[in-house]
């Protein structure tokens, strides 16, 4: 059973985080200060810092689980073996969106603070690392759609458009507050044609190209 000092602690240390959260989706992660992020969370600034030792260990706290948790869910999907590769990219795919919408107030954050290129195999950075991760998982998935052979920069650029059409979706939605249930319910026939049409769109292309 936890102390009082060990659950006051662990409350200080998740206001922190909800005032990191809401201070990087508000005015960005460049523009925020360790000193505000401790006015928000109520704390003052010396104590912030016995918890995280500067912004980028709070945005690894923030990025970490719910990438793990999304990569986890598209893991499992890409192995299921009684999907096609187009439902195997379908079932991705929104599973992605959801995600995104599901912490929409934060997204950009999670997605692209910070963020290196994707076309390297390797980064210093954890949470790149992980973003580097779900990309080539979008990436096999088109490759099996699609199979293009012996054209990694064909593929590249295919993953690209892809992803760009997913970030754009989410990107449109990401300052509504239309509960995510509805938001799907109501949506999920768009997002379903909208990867349709642009798998038919590359296949359409790869004819010329082949």
């Amino acid at each position: 059973m936890l102390t009082k000092q060990e659950l006051r602690s662990q409350a200080t240390k998740k206001e922190i985080l909800t005032a990191a959260a809401q201070l990087f989706s508000t005015k960005g992660f460049d523009s925020v200060t360790m000193r505000e992020i401790a006015k928000v969370a109520g704390c003052s600034h010396t104590t912030i810092y016995i918890y995280f030792k500067d912004k980028e260990a709070l945005l690894h706290q923030l990025s970490m689980p719910p990438l793990e948790a999304i990569q986890t869910q598209m893991e499992r999907i890409s192995l299921q073996v009684d999907l096609s590769p187009e439902e195997k990219l379908k079932e991705i795919s929104l599973e992605f969106i959801q995600f995104c919408l599901l912490h929409r107030n934060i997204y950009a954050t999670f997605i692209g603070e910070k963020a290196s290129r994707v076309d390297i195999e390797v980064s210093d950075n954890e949470i790149n690392t992980m973003r580097i991760s779900l990309f080539k998982l979008l990436e096999q998935s088109l490759q099996h759609c699609l199979v293009i052979e012996g054209n990694d920069e064909l593929l590249l650029m295919y993953t690209r458009i892809y992803f760009y059409t997913l970030h754009g979706i989410v990107s449109l939605y990401t300052r509504s507050e239309e509960p995510l249930e509805s938001m799907m319910e109501r949506l999920l026939p768009t997002f379903e044609e909208s990867i349709e049409v642009l798998l038919i769109g590359f296949k359409e292309r790869l004819k010329g190209v082949n």
